[in-house]
């Protein structure tokens, strides 16, 4: 006699038998994509400007849950769900004045990668020890999402979402990529536990390795983020510096505050001369030098001397080195450079803003994204050129990295600077153009993290906010509101020490990924064993 299976459902499970089925078992089929999309969204509420780094945790297990031992397609599909559930509202900060298209294809695109980890977590699955696995391969599809398409969008890695929770410490033993296994690798693990328990084996000891494994992966990146603790120090190892960050405003929101370039320069400038005269009126520290935000000076100082002259103005009144964010021509291209301008000899030291935002700072496929739309690509009318140095200046024997906007959210683009000697890091930005979304929260924590991972102060001055001084553990200890013009003056430890993560620099995401092609070569051998002893 031949037993016919019920038919699958769309996404793996087990459709109910025959057309009389009640109601509301055919709508149990869509539970597990309902379940992908909440846990995506999950995950989203955890990050910035929300501190509930936590939520992490169950939504990784939720995604467990929806995914594991999922045939492939299934997997698919609901990671992509999950995917979508965590991208579309993270990302809805890119579609504030280009419209919904761009920002729904962006996280669309991204979601694939997610879609694709799920395939993996389901394969890997049914193996021992399938939550570290698991997490190797979340690791590995953020490095994959790092750099491709378009040299990568690191934007929403898991590590960004935990400057403010208790596994930040690891941020400085491996950088990004171990700080972000550790917190999926919890979440996977807390799934497990969660699902041995509910069918008793913890208790009846029927699997105790794999109830070790449960185990292991919750307590081991608790009790490794409190091993870390000490790698996290605000010691001054070389001194002192006393920085100011200035924070101009602009005239209005949006993309067109580049069409009054002349007027955010003279903002920056007031700001300067109005910190030189609490100086002098002897109510604020006179620093050791001064940070402008990215595109504080889109007007070429190189080419136009009114601009120059308005810089020079507020450099003789401050009387220290500036670093002024200037759009600047030469030889045929455009660059977004900081330029250190000294009181004596003006321009000394520049750096060439070397990871350029795709969209933004040029435009890809420019032919196609006109023909969907002419005011796009009008919008990056003239593509940047990339630089090709680190940014560090030596400032009175100061070694200042510099990490331009975008580039913050790139592990080799802020580690690379401390490898050349920078003291301390600042991350000069403009989020002018994406009014008052959560990007500049989500960048913030970025830096955060970048401070820990690599025991730097980190100095992040903007155009409109939100600027702030973050101490080498990550703490937050001056900052301004957004829209308004301010500036933040502080003495700050300078530190030359290298953590683990600077010391170590792509070498553990390179072992999370072997481990994560470990894991599902295994799955794939065993399933295609177990396929052959089945034929046979």
């Amino acid at each position: 006699m031949t037993v016919t299976a019920p038919p699958a459902g769309p996404f793996g499970q087990l459709a109910p038998e025959g057309a009389s089925a009640p109601r509301g078992r055919r709508y149990l089929r869509f539970v597990p994509a309902v379940g992908a999309v909440l846990s995506g969204v999950l995950l989203y509420v955890s990050f910035p400007p929300r501190t509930l780094w936590w939520l992490a945790l169950p939504a990784f297990a939720g995604f467990a849950w929806v995914v594991r031992e999922r045939r492939w397609k299934a997997a698919f599909g609901l990671g992509y769900l999950f995917g979508l559930g965590f991208l579309v509202p993270l990302l809805k900060w890119t579609g504030v004045e280009v419209g919904p298209l761009p920002w729904l294809a962006l996280a669309a695109i991204e979601a694939v990668f997610v879609g694709l980890v799920g395939v993996g977590v389901a394969a890997v699955s049914r193996l021992p020890g399938w939550p570290l696995w698991a997490a190797a391969l979340w690791t590995a599809g953020e490095a994959a999402r790092a750099r491709a398409p378009f040299s990568g969008f690191p934007w929403g890695k898991i590590a960004f979402g935990q400057a403010d929770g208790i596994f930040l410490p690891l941020a400085a033993v491996g950088g990004t990529p171990v700080l972000g296994f550790a917190v999926v690798l919890c979440g996977f693990g807390l799934y497990d536990v969660v699902r041995l328990a509910r069918e008793r084996r913890l208790a009846r000891g029927v699997t105790r390795p794999a109830a070790a494994v449960a185990l292991l992966s919750v307590a081991v990146p608790v009790v490794g983020a409190v091993a870390a603790r000490p790698l996290v120090s605000d010691k001054a190892e070389d001194g002192t510096a006393t920085v100011a960050a200035i924070q101009g405003n602009v005239p209005r929101l949006g993309l067109e505050f580049n069409a009054q370039r002349r007027a955010v320069l003279d903002y920056h400038a007031r700001e300067t001369e109005r910190l030189a005269a609490e100086v002098k009126a002897g109510k604020t520290p006179r620093p050791d030098f001064v940070l402008w935000p990215e595109n504080s000076s889109d007007v070429d100082p190189f080419a136009n001397a009114d601009a120059a002259a308005v810089i020079n103005r507020a450099v003789d009144a401050i009387g220290v080195p500036i670093s002024v964010g200037g759009v600047v021509e030469r030889d045929d291209k455009m660059f977004n450079e900081q330029i250190l301008w000294d009181p004596k000899q003006g321009p000394t030291q520049t750096y060439d803003k070397r990871q350029i935002q795709p969209f933004g700072e040029y435009m890809p496929l420019r032919g196609l994204v006109g023909a969907i739309n002419s005011n796009w690509t009008e919008m990056a009318h003239a593509d940047f050129a990339r630089g090709s140095k680190p940014g560090v200046f030596t400032i009175d024997g100061t070694k200042v990295g510099i990490a331009t906007c975008y580039e913050a959210a790139f592990d080799w683009a802020v580690r690379d600077t401390v490898t050349h000697g920078a003291q301390l890091i600042s991350v000069p930005s403009n989020n002018a153009t994406f009014d008052r979304s959560e990007m500049t929260y989500q960048q913030l924590a970025m830096s955060r993290v970048r401070a820990v991972e690599h025991s730097r102060t980190v100095v992040v001055p903007v155009t409109s906010g939100v600027s702030a001084i973050i101490m080498p553990d990550g703490r937050i200890t001056q900052k301004t509101g957004m829209f308004v013009a301010d500036h933040l003056v502080q003495k700050v430890p300078l530190r030359s020490s290298e953590t683990p993560a600077t010391a170590m620099g792509i070498l553990p995401e390179m072992l999370l990924v072997l481990v994560a092609a470990g894991g599902l070569g295994w799955a794939i051998g065993s399933g295609l064993r177990a396929r052959r002893a089945g034929d046979a």
